[in-house]
């Protein structure tokens, strides 16, 4: 009876001397359970605000907000041409700039027969030399320039080790995704500074978010179509342009399977591109389509050593 009457005071004393840390402990357990239920009431209004209102809300015509005419830059992807022909479904002329003119020759006559908008294609190779950009000044030439839709190279996403790939090919890749992008901003920015309205929207990839094995090339050239987007809107988003940086993940092409592919996390590039050109104007960075915000959520509270040891696994798996 003594051992016990000798444990519980002993008890209470050591619970009257801590009592100050346990206060201190549940204050600040407290303050960090509310602190992320504030961010996650931040992300959800976020959610809302960019791809829910926007599509519920009606808004200025796109023509009127940016301009009549777009330029399009690897409209030979799948994403790039559902984009185009969303912007033709607003009543958009579109300038296709391409290296391989027969892949786009039959988009741009459908989208003139279906939507009633012109459409020029211009031939431009521009690992030849910068004459091609002459062509593309002359197309431009006279018009309301409101829209440059840069794309990256779909090739991108298959898995390859950097010291697989061809020189040349490794060459071709970075002048396409980073220069020639870098140069089609610098060819329409001018026209738009002058008019004092446009967009330039720059379609990448999620890749960017975090480094992923055997997508060393992917990874570099998405990251940096997202830290340019980001650094013109920075600059001329005080003069009247709007730049975004879309980050979508997995989106089912004409490449693979539809069937086995498409699906809610997967969708059609008609789909994504209908979720995408609403959120114009509303975010700078934005994957452009709700589920693939939830999934860019849920890679950002997963700490980047898992990240990497689940994609090393992925791969020598697949």
């Amino acid at each position: 009876m003594a051992a016990v009457d000798s444990f519980q005071l002993l008890y209470r004393e050591i619970s009257r001397s801590c009592s100050f840390y346990f206060e201190t402990l549940a204050v600040v357990g407290a303050l960090y359970t509310a602190s992320r239920a504030v961010i996650l009431l931040r992300d959800c209004c976020t959610l809302v605000r960019v791809h829910f209102l926007p599509r519920m809300i009606p808004s200025k015509r796109l023509s009127q907000r940016f301009g009549d005419w777009a330029v399009v830059y690897g409209a030979s992807e799948p994403v790039a041409k559902a984009y185009a022909e969303e912007l033709a479904r607003h009543g958009i002329s579109i300038i296709f700039v391409t290296r391989d003119h027969t892949s786009v020759r039959d988009t741009a006559a459908s989208l003139s027969q279906s939507y009633g908008v012109e459409t020029i294609v211009i031939l431009a190779d521009f690992a030849l030399d910068q004459a091609a950009s002459k062509a593309i000044k002359e197309a431009m030439r006279g018009k309301d320039i409101g829209f440059l839709v840069n794309c990256l190279d779909e090739s991108l996403a298959s898995p390859q080790s950097l010291i697989e790939m061809p020189e040349q090919s490794l060459l071709d890749v970075v002048n396409k995704n980073v220069a020639v992008a870098t140069l089609m901003a610098r060819l329409v920015l001018p026209g738009m500074v002058e008019r004092s309205r446009g967009a330039v929207v720059n379609i990448s990839s999620g890749a960017c978010c975090r480094p992923m094995p055997g997508r060393v090339t992917l990874t570099a050239s998405t990251g940096y179509l997202d830290h340019f987007s980001r650094a013109l809107h920075l600059e001329y988003s005080g003069r009247g342009i709007f730049v975004q940086s879309l980050i979508p993940f997995q989106i089912a092409s004409s490449g693979q399977q539809l069937s086995s592919r498409q699906g809610w996390f997967a969708p059609k590039p008609e789909v994504y591109a209908r979720h995408a050109i609403s959120t114009l104007g509303v975010s700078n960075r934005t994957t452009g389509y709700w589920p693939h915000t939830l999934q860019y959520g849920l890679m950002r509270c997963i700490p980047e050593w898992i990240w990497v040891l689940g994609s090393r696994v992925f791969v020598s798996l697949s």
